[in-house]
């Protein structure tokens, strides 16, 4: 039997009370489709702490600034439903842009602090979009549990305290970044590597790999910094939009000298015509 499909908030909400009636808890997985196999683990993580499982379809509009690639993202929905039906997904929510944002829409959320620096400085309004969309799809679907990707981890952060400082009553879990054999982290805009730059990616993550083993032995937060933008630079990067040490949980800035409790190394920079970001935990 294929994968349900259902396109309405009514709809949704519909199969989540009947659910909710036969006594079973609903675990919800936020996705912009083009979906490759950390998407699919996230779904298998979630089918561990719910009986239920939703995965949503959505290329937000409003998480893309004008010059960005949201025309060109990646669309497949036949094929992102049949990979969510072999790891069991119960449902598949594809809504319109107009279910999502009915004309008149005029409302945006907004989370200070931890969305300001790193990619909230170099996409201005992108967390205000995700912030925005996540809340809605979280009262949507009202599910026990949502699990989003470590790859974007400060988009996590952002998640974890939007539900926070809302009451949202829902359980927000991070799954492990999804890797390549060869360190790159998985990502739908992979797909805009040529076969060079392909080669090439994975210095990021050699990159973040080396300043951990750095910050661990003692290395100073800023010469650490500094050696990872100049990895990315030999390796072809083209535009670095930071290569930096943040405090774990608040993203809040570390430094110059060793650190002193959990940290993030996180980066982001450009590769051809491919934003490329990831992270790793200290």
């Amino acid at each position: 039997m294929p994968l349900a499909i259902v396109r309405t908030v009514a709809d949704l909400r519909a199969q989540v009370a009947a659910w909710r009636r036969a006594g079973e808890n609903v675990g919800l997985v936020p996705t912009m489709g083009a979906l490759h196999s950390g998407h699919l683990s996230l779904v298998t993580l979630a089918k561990t702490r719910a009986q239920r499982v939703v995965a949503s379809v959505f290329v937000n509009p409003t998480q893309f600034a004008p010059h960005e690639d949201f025309d060109a993202y990646p669309r497949d929905e036949a094929k992102d439903a049949a990979l969510l039906e072999s790891v069991g997904c119960d449902l598949l929510f594809a809504p319109t842009v107009t279910e999502m944002y009915a004309p008149g829409f005029s409302t945006t959320v907004t989370v200070s602090g931890v969305s300001e620096p790193l990619d909230g400085a170099a996409r201005p309004g992108h967390f205000a979009g995700v912030a925005t969309v996540v809340s809605k799809l979280l009262l949507q679907c009202g599910p026990d549990v949502a699990v989003f990707g470590e790859k974007d981890y400060q988009q996590l952060q952002v998640i974890k305290r939007l539900v926070a400082d809302l009451d949202i009553p829902v359980e927000v879990i991070g799954a492990p970044t999804a890797r390549a054999q060869d360190g790159l982290a998985l990502s739908s805009r992979n797909a805009y590597l040529t076969t060079a730059e392909r080669e090439a990616a994975p210095s990021l993550a050699a990159a973040l790999r080396d300043a951990v083993e750095r910050l661990r032995a003692g290395t100073p937060v800023d010469r650490v910094e500094n050696t990872g933008r100049a990895a990315l630079e030999r390796a072809g990067f083209s535009r670095i939009d930071y290569f930096e040490v943040r405090d774990a949980a608040s993203l809040a800035e570390l430094g110059p000298g060793p650190i002193t409790g959990p940290a993030r190394v996180l980066a982001a920079g450009i590769l051809g015509k491919t934003r490329l970001i990831d992270n790793m935990a200290v």
